[in-house]
C-alpha cells in the first residue's frame, strides 16, 4: 500500500516567519504524498485582541461566536492558507489550499451547546477521501485550514489537531498513513518548563497517569486524544514532534 504522510502545523510555529519558512523548505523536501494541515491560533487571537475581542479558550479550544468566526475565517482560510501555498509553490510542491467547504471536504455538526457552549464548533461528520485523493493522484498537495461547513451554509471552527486526525483515519483505507503533529516543542514534555523533557513514548496508560499527575493539559489533551483515536482507527504511525526537526527522527511517539 502506497504511503502517505499527514503532517499538522500549529503553535507559535506560523507566527514566526522564520520557523514557517524553513518547515515549508522542509515539508516540501518529504518525498512522497502528502496533506498538510494547519492552524493558526496565535494570529487569530492577536487579530481579535486588535479589534477589540478577547480570545476564549477552554481545555485548549476557542470558543468561537458569530464575531470571533467571523475572525478566524478570514485569518485561518485566507490570510495563513494562501501564504502557506504561496511558500510551497515557491519551494517546488503544488499544492491547493482548502477549507473544509472546498469541494466538501469536510462537513462537520456544531458541537452541542452542553455542558460546554463553544459557539460556532463543529465536530467532524465527514470526511471525503474521494477528493483528497483526487488531489494527491493528480500530485497536488492539499493544504488544510481549520475551517468546515455543516453542508447547510453555515461555516464552523474545528481543532486542527481533530481535522489532521480526522483525515488520517479516512485515508488509511486506501495509504499506509503516518499522522505527525508539529509544534514548537520536542514532544510531549513531562515537565512543560523543561524542553529537554520530551517523552518518547507514551501509551494509553502512562497518558492517563500524567494528565492525573497535571502534567498533560490544556490544548495538549486534545491533542493526545486525537492522536490514540487515529492509533485505535488504523493509522500506522503518529508523532508528536518539533516543527524544526521534521526531517529527523525525533519527538513523542504515540502507541
Amino acid at each position: 500500500m502506497e504511503s502517505l504522510k499527514v503532517i499538522k502545523i500549529g503553535g507559535n510555529v506560523i507566527d514566526n516567519p522564520q520557523a514557517l519558512e524553513s518547515f515549508l523548505e522542509d515539508f516540501a523536501a518529504l518525498p512522497g504524498k502528502k496533506i498538510l494541515v494547519h492552524g493558526g491560533g496565535a494570529i487569530a487571537s492577536k487579530m481579535l485582541k486588535s479589534m477589540g475581542i478577547e480570545p476564549r479558550m477552554i481545555d485548549g479550544r476557542r470558543v468561537t461566536d458569530a464575531a470571533t468566526l467571523d475572525v478566524v475565517t478570514a485569518v485561518y482560510a485566507g490570510l495563513i492558507n494562501k501564504n502557506i501555498v504561496a511558500g510551497l509553490q515557491k519551494n517546488g510542491c503544488n499544492a491547493a489550499g482548502l477549507s473544509g467547504a472546498d469541494c466538501n471536504a469536510i462537513t462537520s455538526r456544531m458541537r452541542p451547546k452542553e455542558p460546554v457552549d463553544y459557539g460556532f464548533v463543529g465536530d467532524i461528520e465527514s470526511i471525503n477521501s474521494p477528493a483528497f485523493d483526487m488531489f494527491l493522484s493528480n500530485g497536488i498537495t492539499p493544504v488544510l485550514c481549520a475551517i468546515n461547513h455543516d453542508g447547510h451554509g453555515t461555516l464552523l471552527n474545528t481543532n486542527a489537531d481533530t481535522i489532521a486526525s480526522g483525515i488520517a483515519k479516512a485515508m488509511a483505507g486506501m495509504y499506509d498513513v503516518s499522522l505527525v503533529l508539529c509544534f514548537e516543542k520536542e514532544g510531549v514534555l513531562y515537565d512543560k518548563d523543561d524542553d529537554s523533557s520530551a517523552i518518547p513514548l507514551i501509551d494509553k496508560a502512562l497518558f492517563e497517569k500524567l494528565k492525573g499527575e497535571g502534567r498533560i493539559v490544556a490544548g495538549m489533551l486534545p491533542k493526545l486524544k486525537n492522536a490514540f483515536e487515529a492509533i485505535d482507527s488504523g493509522v500506522g504511525s503518529v508523532v508528536i514532534k518539533n516543527s524544526a526537526k521534521l526531517l529527523e527522527e525525533s519527538g513523542t511517539t504515540i502507541r
